[in-house]
């Protein structure tokens, strides 16, 4: 089961039906209460980041499910002009996104920098401690438009720093501490042709 496809504007506008779209999925695939409010929790989690990225750009939302295991996704077209993220990067003297704070926080910068394939290598040691970065896909087994070209996976990412938590403490701390760590089975951030999605998984 597929919901219909919310498009959100850049001022925020689609959210509220984006959300309206989880809850009418919970209630198809009969999800208690408490089970609906947690991939209520997983949505709002997800497009609330929208909200602190500027810009014109158009994202599309939607809900698949088979019986009681959700995916969430949210899939955008539009590149992000890699000149001027670096001018923006360059005010900052550590030269890294400051704004990338928290788990969510670094979630948005990995789907923003998923947008330049320019940059699509650039952050595989901040996101992935030098071993889980920026997955590579081979062109050669699928040609299609739809091949997957680049990923990247939160539970690959946990395993990283789970390894050298007393190397990351911040990081470690940032997955402790988040709601979509704690709930969702799995966040996957990919190419595809020439869209950037965000796939988050949730088994009930």
């Amino acid at each position: 089961m597929k919901t219909d496809v919310i498009q959100i504007e850049p001022n925020g506008t689609g959210i509220e039906k984006a959300l309206a779209e989880t809850e009418k999925a919970a209630a198809f695939r009969g999800l208690s209460s408490k089970q609906a409010l947690r991939l209520q929790l997983l949505a709002e989690e997800m497009t609330g980041m929208l909200k602190t990225i500027t810009g014109q750009t158009e994202y599309c939302y939607w809900v698949e499910s088979e019986e009681k295991l959700f995916s969430l996704h949210l899939m955008t077209k539009t590149q992000v002009d890699p000149e001027m993220r670096e001018t923006l990067l360059k005010a900052s003297t550590s030269g890294k996104n400051a704004a990338a704070k928290g788990f969510m926080g670094r979630l948005k910068d990995i789907f923003l920098r998923l947008t330049e394939a320019t940059d699509a290598n650039a952050f595989a040691t901040e996101y992935g401690y030098g071993y889980v970065g920026v997955v590579g896909y081979d062109a050669s087994v699928d040609m299609s438009p739809n091949a997957v070209l680049y990923g990247w996976s939160m539970s690959a990412y946990r395993d990283a720093i789970t390894e050298h938590q007393s190397e990351e403490p911040e990081k470690w701390d940032e997955l402790e501490k988040s709601i979509t760590a704690k709930l969702a089975d799995e966040v996957k951030i990919f190419i595809r042709g020439n869209s950037v999605e965000m796939v988050i998984e949730k088994a009930f």
